[in-house]
């Protein structure tokens, strides 16, 4: 997949879509979002229905538009080809990296958590377009039992990965500490609630974009 990470990647998880007007929130965000220069964001949505999947996908894909944009889905592969979407992206329990390249062709993104205190044996091999580690510090978005790695663990998952792998630092990263987190070692940094869970989440997006290029 020839296609350039940014540093920051966006994480919209369900949590943050209010029921009410749900429709008009993901328009406005979704538009606001384009003009504020996002090209890569994840929709993650693990308790709703598939047809609100589908529905908020829509949505999404139409405010925010290819080719400039690439979307991805958070687990269903097998949804990804009605939802218009660019990629997924995979974790334990999902299908393996390999099985979702398969069905979904050479030109999609497939994405994987790569490790946290170490990388996942065998994951190098994998024809995954970039690894998500950590968690970096804690995170309030995303259920896991794993203990915080930390920048040194960043760059201690490069050491083993090698200077080619796309890593994608997550967990808990702000804007104070994202800087520290790229030194270490990561392309990007994945970022839920410290941008949707503000005010305005496309100025509070342009503000990282600014600060970290």
């Amino acid at each position: 997949m020839d296609f350039l990470f940014p540093k920051i990647y966006p994480i919209l998880d369900s949590s943050c879509i209010p029921a009410e007007g749900r429709t008009e929130f993901l328009k406005a965000l979704g538009e606001s979002l384009a003009r504020a220069g996002v090209t890569l964001m994840e929709y993650r949505n693990k308790v709703g229905t598939d047809a609100e999947l589908l529905a908020d996908a829509a949505i999404l894909r139409t405010a925010m538009p290819r080719p400039n944009i690439k979307l991805i889905l958070d687990d269903r592969v097998d949804l990804l080809e009605i939802s218009g979407f660019d990629g997924v992206h995979v974790d334990a329990g999902d299908l393996i990296p390999s099985e979702a390249r398969r069905l979904l062709g050479p030109s999609r993104i497939v994405g994987t958590f790569g490790g946290s205190d170490a990388l996942v044996p065998g994951i190098l091999k994998e024809p995954a377009d970039y690894l998500s580690v950590g968690p970096v510090y804690s995170t309030t978005t995303k259920q896991t039992t794993k203990a915080s790695i930390g920048p040194d663990g960043v760059r201690r998952l490069r050491k083993q990965a090698g200077p080619d792998a796309v890593l994608i630092a997550v967990g808990g990263i702000t804007l104070e500490s994202a800087p520290l987190v790229l030194a270490a070692g990561a392309n990007a940094v994945a970022v839920s609630a410290a941008i949707f869970r503000t005010a305005d989440p496309a100025a509070e997006f342009r503000r990282w974009l600014d600060a970290l290029g």
